[in-house]
């Protein structure tokens, strides 16, 4: 008796992956390649791509949290929900050994293709935090997973172009040298710092049991509780922080005049600040230009250029469990490093 013929196993095991990419492709097409295509011919037209988020905030903290809230969830919202669903499905999708052969190992090679697969994402780090967490429950290495959430916002190439139209290719330029050193410099430093550098052995043999015993569960309810662990530890935080920020950006932020120039004491400042604030993607190209029109120096504005967007107090609560809180103390302390660094470097060459 003839039976259908089946797919070879070769064949059937790129099915679930290709999935993942299809719904990768349709979701960042709707919610950043397309807005951002025609965003582009916006900044080489009229130089700007919009008001700063941080303009004409409200005295009083609560209305300044409520604000800036809604402002920030309006502008993000298709984004972290892409991030969730993103997150969720690389834990069911994608085989768990292809994850641990492609950013498992702990070094420069993981590291940077950690780096380049984010670049097609072009999300802020709190967009990319549950994606991030999702490669981290699959055991993909520190280092990979550093390299895909910090380049994310820092690398991407649309803000690039934005940056280039707006602020001037000289302010890019500088952005995308500083943002290649912030991303493999802190992921390296940090993977170190959290364990030796080798591809986790145990991981690899209990892949095969692993998935076994998770394919006795169906996909939707399988899928169904990643997203919703995923979901639950990453979001409440996450407004909550915002909200906070939002209330703080009150004091956070000085009324700038020509004064502060150049200062080294504003330089710091503001990479502390810019290294804890949350913006949406690209946001920080309108906050430094209105800043640089009142008369900030050009070495506090890289400052904020490379910190605003690199990581914030949310994503690094968002990701509490994704990593030790050694290696998110080593994360945020070496991205002000990196702002203060090309703070200087701006400084002097622009």
């Amino acid at each position: 008796m003839n039976s259908s013929p089946s797919l070879p196993p070769n064949r059937t095991a790129w099915l679930k992956p290709a999935l993942f990419l299809l719904v990768a492709a349709i979701g960042l097409y709707y919610v950043k390649w397309s807005p951002y295509y025609l965003k582009s011919f916006v900044a080489a037209d009229k130089h700007s791509i919009g008001a700063s988020i941080l303009a004409n905030a409200p005295a009083a903290p609560w209305s300044a949290a409520l604000e800036y809230a809604g402002v920030y969830f309006l502008a993000i919202w298709k984004a972290a929900v892409l991030g969730v669903l993103l997150g969720s499905l690389v834990q069911v999708l994608v085989p768990r050994d292809w994850l641990l052969r492609a950013f498992g190992r702990a070094g420069l090679g993981s590291t940077i293709r950690g780096g380049l697969f984010a670049l097609p994402g072009m999300m802020c780090s709190c967009c990319a935090a549950p994606v991030v967490a999702g490669m981290r429950r699959q055991q993909v290495s520190v280092g990979a997973a550093l390299a895909f959430w910090i380049a994310n916002p820092v690398l991407n190439p649309a803000t690039l172009v934005f940056m280039g139209f707006v602020l001037g290719w000289n302010f890019a330029a500088l952005r995308l040298v500083a943002g290649v050193l912030l991303v493999l410099g802190v992921s390296l430093v940090a993977q170190r710092i959290s364990q030796p550098e080798a591809l986790p052995q145990a991981a690899l043999d209990a892949v095969s049991q692993v998935e076994e015993s998770e394919q006795q569960h169906g996909f939707l309810s399988r899928w169904l509780h990643k997203m919703w662990q995923l979901f639950w530890s990453t979001v409440p935080i996450y407004i909550v922080a915002v909200l906070v920020l939002g209330a703080a950006r009150v004091w956070l932020f000085p009324q700038v005049d020509a004064a502060m120039g150049n200062s080294l004491f504003w330089i710091v400042g503001l990479a502390v600040i810019g290294t804890l604030f949350v913006i949406p993607t690209a946001a920080e190209i309108p906050i430094v230009q209105s800043m640089l029109a009142l008369g900030l120096g050009a070495g506090p504005a890289v400052a904020l250029l490379m910190t605003l967007p690199s990581i914030s107090l949310p994503s690094l609560l968002m990701l509490r469990k994704s990593f030790t809180p050694k290696v998110l103390a080593t994360v945020t302390v070496l991205t002000i490093l990196v702002g203060v660094a090309s703070g200087l470097a701006g400084a002097l060459l622009l």
